[in-house]
């Protein structure tokens, strides 16, 4: 029986072969791989289109990958991938990505860009398969966004393995071409910004203790000196500050708290008003005397998500040398259940003289929050922005599509929301009404309980209770307590600490800036 696909296939496969003894000594000793994207078929007819790196790759091979990629199996689809070996001297494996449509753009019910998306995920998978193959370099197709293509690559690529033994073989990235180079450094920052996070909230929390997490980001913020100043605040002066809020969540730890204090100063203009970021920093929260169960407690180790997110945000805002000012502030303590500890149903007043029954001790976030966001209003801000792993229920509500944002502002929200599409981490505005501010400031022994009455909408009464701390006209609050960790849901960060949403703020920053 005459079959033209096997007999062309195997034609091919023979060609092939004669090339593949010789190509691989110097592939050998080349040991660089290649991603190259593949557009799918607009519609019935079109041939499958690959991008502009691709088809130059294509035509120096004279249409060797195209002829490879056809007689290989169906079209490459999106988020598929195709593996080709000793096509090139120069690279021992070549892998075929699939951007899915080239027309694809911002999509208003996802709310977020498709192509972006696409690209991010269809390189970090290129990269990863090489990783797998244990090739030490590789060249990435820009696939028309260099940006995008960068940021999927380091974030695919990141994988905590600090303490193990076994680490995973690591690979070196690189822009093929030199066409879209501008862009791709500035994926690397940010990629590097988001990776930043995720490593300060997988760390054991025995490892990353308030004291050497401040350190950590003066470290980081060490070659950019001369446009930042840090402050780490001791007890002496949290105290002095009248910060009884936050002071009552560190009394049941042995380690001391730490209110890290950053300025990056991007704008020559020392008269512009600050965008001033709070992150909440519980670098283990084991729920105090309100104790957690032990099933799953161990993920607690990054309930200073929001510290984390907020920092490497500015770490990266000042790689980038955008011309905004910015401050950043994050109370940094453990919430134990010690000799010291506050206990359900003790009063403690916060900066600003309010007092606040603590009736769950589990509920602390909201309470070091409180006094650094009356702390903000001291630097006159452009707007105030709070990130924070707070409730369960913002889990429950959003599950990891997005972060909840609870804003008193239009402007602001639109800003953020504008952000977010761009980054493809996404973020959904939720209520601040008054119906929640009701539930907590009704309280029988101080002017705010730490908890709603009732236990339903708890992420809006835990956003309520912080309002009761803002007079700024621009501030939001990020509930980010979703979106903490990944499991499979986007595909270019691996099952872990997510460092979501480092990409959005620093969007968001840029986008002030210009």
């Amino acid at each position: 029986m005459f079959l033209p696909g096997r007999q062309a296939l195997q034609s091919a496969l023979r060609r092939h072969n004669c090339r593949l003894f010789s190509a691989t000594q110097s592939c050998r000793n080349a040991r660089k791989g290649l991603v190259l994207g593949v557009y799918e078929k607009e519609q019935n007819g079109d041939s499958a289109r690959f991008t502009e790196a691709g088809a130059a790759f294509d035509s120096y091979l004279s249409g060797k990958l195209s002829e490879m990629l056809s007689i290989s199996g169906p079209p490459v689809k999106k988020g598929k991938s195709r593996v080709f070996y000793g096509l090139h001297e120069d690279f021992s494996s070549v892998v075929v990505v699939g951007l899915g449509k080239g027309s694809d753009g911002v999509c208003g019910k996802e709310n977020w860009d498709r192509c972006k998306e696409n690209i991010r995920a269809a390189v970090s998978s290129g990269c990863r398969i090489l990783q797998d193959l244990e090739v030490p370099v590789v060249e990435v197709d820009p696939c028309g966004d260099g940006q995008s293509a960068a940021e999927g690559a380091l974030l695919g690529l990141f994988d905590f393995d600090e303490h193990k033994t076994k680490k995973k073989f690591k690979v070196t990235t690189r822009l093929h071409g030199s066409s879209d180079l501008a862009a791709w450094k500035k994926g690397l920052i940010y990629g590097e910004g988001q990776n930043l996070a995720r490593w300060l909230m997988e760390a054991p929390a025995n490892h990353v203790t308030p004291t050497v997490f401040a350190d950590i980001i003066e470290q980081k913020l060490a070659p950019h000196s001369e446009r930042v100043i840090i402050h780490k605040r001791s007890k002496p002066w949290i105290e002095a500050q009248q910060m009884g809020a936050f002071l009552s969540v560190s009394k049941g730890s042995e380690e001391p708290p730490v209110f890290l204090e950053v300025h990056y100063k991007g704008n020559p203009d020392a008269g512009q008003a600050p965008l001033v970021l709070v992150g909440k920093g519980i670098t283990f929260d084991s729920g105090g005397i309100s104790l957690k169960p032990p099933s799953g407690m161990d993920a607690m180790r990054a309930d200073m998500g929001g510290a984390a997110t907020v920092c490497s945000a500015i770490v990266t805002a000042a790689a980038l040398k955008l011309p905004v000012n910015i401050i950043g502030l994050a109370p940094l303590c453990e919430n134990m259940p010690g000799g010291n500890a506050t206990k359900p149903g003790d009063v403690v007043k916060a900066k600003n003289g309010k007092t606040i029954q603590v009736d769950n001790t589990d509920a602390e976030g909201r309470l070091i929050l409180a006094d650094a966001l009356c702390y903000a209003h001291s630097f006159n801000p452009k707007a105030i922005v709070n990130a924070a792993t707070l409730t369960g229920a913002m889990d429950v509500a959003l599950g990891s599509a997005a972060a909840g944002v609870f804003t008193n502002s239009d402007w602001l929200w639109g800003q953020l929301h504008k952000a977010s599409v761009i980054t493809g981490d996404r973020v959904w505005r939720m209520p601040l009404f008054q119906h929640y501010s009701r539930q907590v400031t009704d309280c029988q022994l101080a002017d705010l309980n730490n908890i709603g009455k009732y236990r339903s909408g708890g992420a809006c009464t835990a956003a309520a209770f912080l309002r009761e701390f803002v007079t700024a006209d621009h501030w939001a609050h990020l509930d980010i307590a979703g979106v903490m960790s990944n499991k499979d849901e986007v595909p270019y960060l691996r099952k872990g600490m997510s460092g979501r949403p480092t990409r959005t703020l620093v969007e968001f920053a840029a986008g002030l800036a210009s």
